[in-house]
């Protein structure tokens, strides 16, 4: 039997397969007690050779006793801390960096509060069969939200709409979080270029893979509201993706 070293040195040489073998799922996490375990045990279910890196930025709640907890009593896994609340870019540039470090062969983005759903994890693998970076997409056919205030539906679509046409680029859903990349392109990325933190920082990332000539593809998810916890969508994180995307388009 192979040891842990000899797999993780072939990771990076080979797609994951649709089981997850090779993958890596990174969840950020700030006050989700209420729902990390659930949803680790729900990934397990439907990709169960999937690796789990969790971030969790010193939450009061106690998560990050549980993400020990379960470190402790799967291999499959892991756990960081960070010092504070230093936001949801920067959490997942840890685990990218994590990830490269550990030789995988891809990553995907992922939410704690199961507004990114495990049964559309084997959807992104068998995209990722041809192209680099695979995104969740909202707004495509077969796509859609649930139990959305029409508030929040204007401002996401809107939110979303203005940034493909300031940045020029054709796909359906910029805004969300839940994508998946080989580490190809991690490693192609100048992580220390990265200009915003908040949810910016997802159009940031697709802007410059797409900018790098990299392939990119789209499934169709759906985003129920969370069942748990608080949003951690602010006015501030708003309007920085709101600038954002003109320093993107013009180089700043």
């Amino acid at each position: 039997m192979a040891s842990l070293a000899d797999q993780n040195s072939s990771r990076s040489n080979q797609l994951p397969g649709l089981d997850g073998q090779g993958a890596l799922i990174v969840i950020p996490t700030y006050n989700e007690k209420d729902n990390l375990e659930r949803l680790v045990a729900a990934i397990f279910e439907v990709v169960p050779r999937v690796n789990i890196l969790i971030v969790d930025d010193n939450s009061p709640d106690g998560t990050g006793d549980i993400a020990d907890r379960l470190a402790k009593d799967d291999e499959r896994v892991n756990a960081t801390h960070r010092t504070g609340k230093l936001g949801l870019g920067t959490a997942y540039l840890h685990g990218f960096r994590w990830s490269l470090e550990h030789e995988y062969s891809a990553v995907f983005e992922m939410d704690a509060d199961f507004s990114h759903q495990p049964r559309f994890l084997p959807d992104f693998l068998q995209s990722l069969q041809t192209h680099d970076l695979v995104l969740g997409c909202r707004y495509m056919e077969g796509g859609g939200t649930e139990n959305w205030h029409w508030t929040r539906q204007f401002i996401s679509r809107g939110g979303n709409t203005y940034a493909r046409m300031v940045l020029g680029l054709p796909f359906s859903d910029l805004t969300g979080g839940f994508k998946c990349f080989r580490t190809d392109v991690l490693k192609a990325l100048d992580f220390d270029g990265i200009q915003q933190v908040g949810y910016g920082f997802q159009i940031e990332l697709t802007w410059r893979t797409h900018q790098a000539g990299f392939r990119i593809g789209q499934v169709p998810i759906v985003f129920p509201d969370r069942t748990a916890g608080q949003s951690k969508m602010s006015s501030s994180i708003f309007m920085e993706a709101a600038l954002g995307v003109w320093k993107l388009r013009f180089g700043a």
